[in-house]
């Protein structure tokens, strides 16, 4: 088959996230068996209007928010490309509204209903409430009159619930969890530092909770000042400012480092010597970072939430933390890291976290395109 993916994204743009690295994942896989990929993304400074990523033709037209989609459509419509036999249309909040102009098979991608999300935009007020408002109550009627008989592949069991509720036939939905790449991961973990670490990894963004971290990383240099705090993850110019000023506030700047976006390499050392990984996540579709905290042998506070009630094992590999008690979200952390079990933890996030192949993966994608390809 030829693939036509289109996402907002792709593995290159400075804001490309987990989403986009299980993207490449499967076609990656889909590619191994013989099918070609094309990947239709917006454009971002500096980039190549087309390049190849892993054998994946990337083209980038328009821009990220809105642009991309508009984009999408009349390069499909009037752009002089090959013809597909398989569109997949990746949501990220908006989908590219394929059922309206793609005749050929189509499947729905995505990691997240966005519902609550919605409201925590990094836009300017009041434009941030016009969004939110918009994007809340418009997002299920997308889902009922546009894609109610499209097929979709999701991450996790909260995902397919999320859609069910949205209008999405359960017969229409399949879900294929997140793997994971082990040659990622040093074969012989570091230690874990001297003094107590808890570590935040993912975007530097509201919707993932950075300054409910913070927060509880202030109370506990409160309780004892021998912790230390690292933050992970991209961060625009203003939430970097944002970040910055809070930490002064809460007087932890002496005791917290912000590495920024750091490689796998470097991420998965981080994580081996850390302590503990919070995720005060709002909203996930699966929570792939806490199934990399597992694999480097450290245990997870996350809020009890779609997605990472799915990715952690609440009492094994981490704690689930009602969103409702976020002010006692320290507590948690140190209650984990002092428990008598905690080395117990650490044994079992190792050997849970190897449930999880891209191996896998990518032949249950691969079985499910191939059926959708073969329906009449």
């Amino acid at each position: 088959m030829n693939i036509l993916i289109l996402n907002w994204r792709d593995p290159k743009h400075p804001n490309a996230g987990g989403a986009e690295k299980v993207t490449l994942e499967h076609a990656k896989g889909w590619i191994s068996k013989g099918h070609s990929v094309t990947w239709f993304s917006s454009y971002f400074n500096k980039a190549k209007r087309e390049e190849f990523i892993d054998q994946v033709q990337i083209i980038r037209k328009g821009s990220c928010v809105g642009g991309v989609h508009l984009s999408a459509f009349f390069w499909y419509i009037f752009g002089n490309h090959q013809n597909y036999d398989l569109v997949v249309d990746q949501f990220h909040g908006i989908p590219f509204f394929t059922p309206l102009y793609v005749k050929v098979k189509k499947l729905a991608f995505i990691h997240e209903v966005a519902r609550d999300v919605w409201w925590l935009n990094e836009w300017k007020w009041p434009f941030n409430k016009i969004v939110g408002f918009l994007g809340y109550y418009l997002e299920p009627f997308i889902f009922k009159f546009f894609y109610r008989n499209i097929a979709f592949m999701t991450v996790s069991e909260s995902t397919r619930k999320d859609l069910i509720n949205c209008g999405i036939p359960s017969k229409n939905i399949t879900v294929i969890n997140n793997g994971l790449n082990l040659d990622e991961i040093p074969k012989k973990l570091p230690p874990k530092e001297k003094r107590k670490t808890a570590m935040f990894l993912g975007a530097i963004s509201y919707d993932k909770g950075i300054f409910d971290a913070l927060e509880a990383f202030g109370e506990i240099n409160v309780k004892d000042a021998n912790w230390q705090f690292w933050i992970v993850g991209r961060a625009s110019p203003e939430m970097r400012e944002n970040l910055k000023k809070r930490i002064k506030v809460l007087n932890i700047g002496k005791n917290t480092t912000y590495f920024g976006y750091v490689n796998d390499r470097k991420k998965f050392d981080l994580l081996a010597r850390a302590h503990v990984m919070v995720n005060p996540s709002v909203h996930e579709g699966w929570g792939l970072v806490n199934i990399e905290a597992a694999a480097a042998g450290t245990p997870v506070v996350a809020y009890n939430v779609s997605g990472c009630s799915d990715s952690i094992v609440n009492g094994k590999s981490g704690v689930l933390v009602d969103i409702k008690d976020k002010k006692n979200l320290w507590k948690y952390i140190l209650s984990l890291v002092s428990d008598k079990n905690y080395d117990k933890m650490v044994k079992f996030c190792l050997l849970f976290s190897r449930r999880y192949s891209w191996e896998d993966a990518k032949k249950k994608s691969l079985s499910l395109i191939e059926k959708i390809y073969a329906q009449k």
